[in-house]
């Protein structure tokens, strides 16, 4: 039916949809690309103090000195790419985790002097102004990462909540992430949105008492 419908003359004019085509279309066709078609997203994010942007739930780094800059973000299925005032800066393979870091050790300061106030020994003393319990936390939120940096963003995070729910809640709250080993930020906001830093910490559970002896039970040795 296509065919014929194709080949089917024209009622008030001259020749048929095939002739057209071949007259008009086919001449000006080209050949397929060799490469499919890269679909790109564009979108725009601020650089961190950790010289990493957040997108699509992961960070990518940048070079050090873009930190705070506004940079544009073209991503396709399988890369990102970074543009600061229209020249690329950087180029990463996409991640489809949730919360990862993709860095390039390129982008990491060396000796860079504005950078250097921002030391995680700075970061500690920070929170220590919180209190003691507060400075573990985020000393421990920068050993939990593979570069200390990476940690920056979630300790500056800490010191926003004590600002916003006071210093002796961030303190309890604290205790509790070290305690329940959730030693994240997210972890921490949602201790002080539910209250829980106002409910008595829990006491450790009583150390089980060894299985007393009985001549049904058998080691290892039996095994073997």
């Amino acid at each position: 039916m296509l065919e014929r419908i194709n080949q089917r003359p024209f009622r008030k004019r001259e020749g048929s949809r095939a002739s057209l085509f071949a007259a008009l279309d086919k001449p000006a066709l080209h050949p397929l690309p060799t490469e499919q078609f890269d679909l790109s997203q564009w979108s725009r994010a601020r650089v961190n103090i950790d010289y990493h942007l957040a997108f699509d739930g992961n960070f990518y780094s940048v070079p050090y000195n873009l930190v705070h800059e506004l940079v544009e973000i073209r991503s396709t299925p399988t890369a990102v790419e970074i543009l600061h005032k229209g020249t690329r800066v950087a180029s990463h393979l996409r991640s489809r985790g949730h919360g990862h870091a993709v860095t390039n050790d390129e982008h990491r300061p060396k000796s860079h002097r504005a950078h250097l106030q921002w030391t995680p020994s700075r970061m500690i003393q920070w929170a220590g102004t919180i209190g003691p319990n507060t400075a573990r936390l985020c000393e421990k939120m920068l050993e939990d990462k593979p570069h200390p940096e990476m940690g920056y963003r979630g300790c500056l995070g800490i010191v926003r909540l004590a600002g916003r729910f006071s210093a002796q809640r961030m303190e309890a709250a604290a205790e509790r992430a070290l305690l329940a080993g959730a030693c994240r930020l997210q972890s921490v906001e949602s201790i002080l949105k539910n209250s829980l830093d106002r409910q008595p910490i829990p006491p450790p559970e009583p150390p089980s008492s060894p299985t007393p002896p009985h001549d049904n039970l058998r080691g290892a040795e039996y095994f073997q």
